[in-house]
């Protein structure tokens, strides 16, 4: 659990947040669609409880392993599978329906009501992580590949609000009311179309990446692109070849349809042993994209998380999710969140390069 408090900005405050607020609203929807009719907003608690048990997995980890590194590669891995959404749903559909279903209850809802409760807000938690950068492990125990579709970002509040607001609406009717049925409805769909949104908006963005890198004469092997934080509308990009990253930004408000605020990062992957198995597990966790600073401490680094965005398109050294990787016994570990906190000047920048440019 260190990992994931120490050294935390007000940014990383935000995203925890609003991350954790954007599954409590997709979780109490489903919860809903699922046993709505029949026990009215206690169908909602029973849905938010059910979405964020996955996210659960940041204080198992803590409690699983001494070392940062695992701690940080086991978020978003079992927890978030679709083998865990069936045990956990048949477990707690059991459990609960066994607690609910006594006295005047009794009869009102049934053991399979409560395992579709549990399975929707549990298995549309990692169904909507998988669309982000950070990536999920949907296929554990068979596979550990990081599914990352890259097409919202972690935090999106054009994606939670009007969520929420529509489920804040449904708790004021009898859960009888076809009122009921339609607010949720009509959050699911306004939710459901802008993910939609987002999909077209990654497939146009990948077309302009390319084309720029083209216009560009920048040879890569491969690239890939994502929102920034808090938006749909600036996009970033990062193409990678043997010895660097060219990174760039694109707004949906920009005149011209090409990336600018080209930035060219060195790798310098051969400042730590790339074969070590802690180091691995790093750019296995970064699907590759990363790149490491010497720091003035001796044996100390910074690592660069670059499938994140920098927050100052100005600044190379302004990445969202960097840390301090060290020596610790015979493995490396990491300090979280140790880069240089976004600033006001950082902030106002990313505002006004979303608002495009000429």
């Amino acid at each position: 659990m260190k990992w994931f408090f120490n050294s935390l900005s007000c940014v990383h405050l935000i995203f925890i947040f609003m991350d954790s607020l954007t599954q409590i609203v997709l979780g109490a929807a489903c919860g809903e669609v699922a046993l709505g009719k029949k026990i009215g907003n206690k169908a909602l608690l029973f849905g938010a409880i059910g979405g964020t048990i996955p996210d659960l997995d940041v204080f198992v980890g803590s409690w699983l392993f001494k070392n940062e590194i695992d701690s940080m590669a086991f978020h978003r891995g079992f927890m978030h599978s679709i083998v865990f959404a069936i045990l956990a749903a048949l477990a707690l559909g059991y459990l609960v329906h066994w607690l609910f279903n006594s006295g005047k209850r009794s009869g009102i809802t049934t053991r399979t009501d409560w395992i579709g409760l549990f399975f929707l807000s549990i298995f549309t938690h990692p169904l909507l992580d998988s669309l982000t950068p950070y990536g999920t492990q949907l296929f554990l125990p068979f596979s550990n590949y990081r599914v990352a579709v890259n097409n919202i970002s972690v935090v999106d509040p054009i994606y939670t609000l009007p969520f929420l607001l529509c489920l804040i609406i449904v708790m004021f009717f009898r859960r009888t009311s076809r009122r009921r049925k339609l607010w949720n409805g009509i959050g699911i769909g306004i939710s459901s179309a802008y993910l939609l949104l987002t999909l077209i908006n990654k497939v146009y963005i990948n077309h302009v990446f390319k084309k720029s890198l083209e216009k560009n004469e920048i040879a890569y092997s491969r690239f890939q692109t994502q929102p920034s934080i808090f938006n749909n509308v600036l996009w970033y990009g990062i193409a990678e070849n043997n010895n660097e990253y060219h990174v760039a930004f694109y707004s949906l408000f920009d005149r011209s349809n090409r990336f600018s605020d080209w930035q060219q990062l060195p790798k310098n992957h051969d400042l730590v042993p790339t074969e070590n198995k802690d180091i691995k597990t790093l750019s296995w966790f970064s699907n590759g994209y990363y790149n490491i600073i010497p720091l003035d401490s001796v044996g100390q680094y910074r690592y660069n998380d670059l499938r994140y965005p920098l927050m100052n398109t100005d600044d190379p050294n302004s990445s969202v999710f960097s840390f301090t990787i060290y020596h610790d016994g015979n493995r490396w570990n990491i300090k979280p969140f140790q880069g240089r906190p976004p600033s006001s000047e950082d902030l106002i920048v990313f505002w006004e390069r979303i608002k495009g440019r000429e």
